[in-house]
């Protein structure tokens, strides 16, 4: 429809017949070429100059216009500033009108918002404004259509005001997010923003300015965004097609293990892993299925065995879904089989909306901790060089959402004991065993400072300690029971969160890992140390060994900082479109899901 248009509005538009000379027509047609043409002009071009008689005779698009047009409208009022400054910068001219057609890229734009479903978006979201858009549409071919056969100045401005519009309500969503993070406080996400001007960014889709940036295509700012919406359409198809058989769930303390034999449980778990493979000629089944519950339908002996194939199946999910890959079948692994496809999707898309939050660029180098994942990426020009496992803050102590940029790392470092654990933990402790103090390698000091000194923990009022009125500083000496480990990397912060390592190595080895008290305890603190300082030569493995071992703490600045994200992503996709997903174990999700959905 809008090609006919742009056709129509070419031939009829341009001027009076009359007055048009014999290669006006052909001049029209050579401007349209030029339009579709997809090399965006240079920078140094004047946003919206006039390139005809008739998009001069229509009004400007002036700062009161756009003001009452998009406080008309709930939806519009939150890109009003967007709007005015577009205006503004091409002195008022139409964006999306020149030499009275509409320009092509106004398809690109319908397209794309017709196709909403696919990045997540609600295509119900948009339709007031597409149907204002297909209203002025019809206005213009009216006026085609009478005698007088030219444009109606004003009706061309109101068109391009409509397609700004829904440029701006559309593209807020899909380049910033339906929610904004940083003004809902439910949502719990400190990273930096994402301040992409969409301003500029329609310009270079009308082909007004260069960019980086896949702007002129609607494309996306991150590849993690693009391999979750394959996934989106992968599982939307699966979702079409009746979605997953349900998986019996073992009785109570019963597992299939590698080998074993059942009659109900490994068919089904057949048809839900590899649904591609033929079912084996029925033959007599066993009696009795997964916790002696009764065989729902007679199965192949080799149906029924739980084969290496299978088992290899199994391990690939559990793998994916963040639990053991041990091929053991037990209640976790049931449980996460039987998450319906529609929770699936409604996951997919949140994870997606949370890309739109995060910052268009990275940093060419930066790590990247993901709190559903339990794990520490380290990243260097898109391309994952580093990945180690982590532990980070319990439930009630939950890792905040923020990023920051590594400064220092600090060898053999004290650890100062948080105010909040001193009235929780240690002060107990010390009521229980006046000794404990003592007995953990730690020390009270009289003060914060430089000039402060250790005074005998004895000394301190324990039964009347308070959050409130804590005049010390407890901390524990470096040493292999810090809890800090070996070292720390600070990035200072309102939280008073950080990297370090820990002695207790074995908690990497749980599935779930959720035992700090917030702060972020890396798997191999000295090979992350090593990573960022290689541009410092002289802190070779030797010299941090050796000052670690020394024991008295030293502070290193980093030559470069190096930006630390750390988000909370319960759904991802690698490169190969192998799909992951997570518990949503701080219960962001849930809020999240209340803000999009509801």
């Amino acid at each position: 429809m809008l090609k006919l248009l742009r056709a129509t509005v070419a031939a009829g538009w341009a001027g009076p017949r009359s007055a048009a000379p014999w290669w006006a027509p052909l001049l029209v047609l050579l401007t349209l070429l030029a339009a579709c043409d997809s090399k965006p002009k240079s920078a140094a071009d004047t946003p919206g100059a006039a390139t005809s008689a008739a998009d001069e005779r229509i009004p400007p698009i002036d700062s009161a216009t756009v003001e009452r047009f998009f406080a008309a409208s709930a939806q519009l009022k939150d890109h009003r500033a967007d709007a005015l400054q577009f205006y503004r910068e091409r002195q008022g001219r139409p964006g999306w009108i020149r030499r009275g057609a509409v320009v092509p890229q106004a398809d690109k734009l319908l397209d794309k918002v017709a196709d909403a479903k696919a990045e997540g978006l609600d295509p119900a979201t948009y339709r007031p404004l597409v149907q204002d858009v297909q209203k002025q549409f019809a206005a213009l071919r009216a006026a085609k259509g009478s005698s007088k056969g030219d444009p109606d100045p004003e009706q061309l401005r109101r068109t391009d005001l409509a397609l700004s519009a829904l440029y701006f309500a559309f593209a807020g969503d899909f380049y910033k997010g339906t929610v904004d993070p940083h003004d809902d406080k439910s949502i719990e996400w400190s990273v930096k923003r994402n301040k992409i001007r969409l301003p500029r960014a329609l310009q270079t889709i009308l082909q007004e300015r260069e960019s980086t940036y896949p702007y002129y295509e609607f494309g996306s700012l991150h590849p993690e965004y693009d391999r979750l919406r394959r996934a989106l359409s992968q599982y939307r198809a699966l979702q079409k097609q009746g979605g997953w058989p349900v998986v019996p769930t073992p009785a109570q303390g019963r597992k299939l293990d590698p080998g074993a034999t059942d009659a109900v449980l490994v068919p089904v778990l057949r048809r839900r892993l590899l649904p591609g493979q033929p079912a084996a000629r029925p033959v007599a089944a066993q009696t009795a299925g997964v916790g002696g519950a009764p065989a729902e339908a007679p199965a192949s002996a080799p149906e029924a065995r739980y084969d290496e194939q299978l088992v290899g199946a199994v391990k690939a999910f559990q793998d994916r879904h963040g639990l053991n890959p041990d091929g053991i079948v037990g209640a976790g692994t049931v449980e996460a089989l039987n998450v319906p496809v529609e929770a699936r999707i409604d996951q997919l898309v949140l994870n997606m909306e949370r890309w739109r939050w995060i910052p268009k660029k990275l940093g060419g180098r930066h790590l990247l901790v993901n709190i559903p994942e339990y794990k520490l990426h380290v990243v260097e020009d898109d391309h994952e060089v580093m990945e180690m496992r982590v532990i980070v803050g319990k439930q009630l102590k939950a890792t905040p959402v923020f990023s920051d940029k590594i400064e220092h790392i600090v060898l053999a470092p004290y650890w100062g004991v948080p105010v909040s654990i001193v009235e929780e933990e240690i002060k107990p402790a010390m009521l229980r065993n006046p000794n404990f103090i003592d007995g953990q390698n730690m020390e009270v000091l009289n003060g914060f400072g430089p000039k402060a000194q250790p005074i005998p923990a004895g000394s301190v009022d324990w039964a009347n300690v308070t959050k409130e009125n804590w005049k010390y500083v407890l901390r524990q000496r470096p040493g292999k029971e810090n809890p800090l480990g070996p070292m720390k990397f600070l990035f200072p912060n309102e939280n008073d969160v950080y990297l370090h390592g820990t002695p207790n190595a074995w908690l990497f080895n749980k599935e779930e890992r959720g035992f700090s008290h917030g702060c972020v305890r890396i798997e191999d603190p000295k090979k992350l140390a090593l990573y960022l300082l290689r541009d410092q030569p002289q802190w070779t493995s030797e010299k941090i060994d050796e000052t670690v071992e020394a024991g008295a703490e030293k502070r290193i600045n980093l030559k470069d900082h190096v930006p630390l994200f750390i988000v909370y992503f319960t759904a991802w996709a690698d490169e190969d479109g192998t799909v992951h997903f997570r518990d949503d174990v701080y219960g962001h999700d849930k809020a999240l899901e209340q803000a999009m959905f509801n």
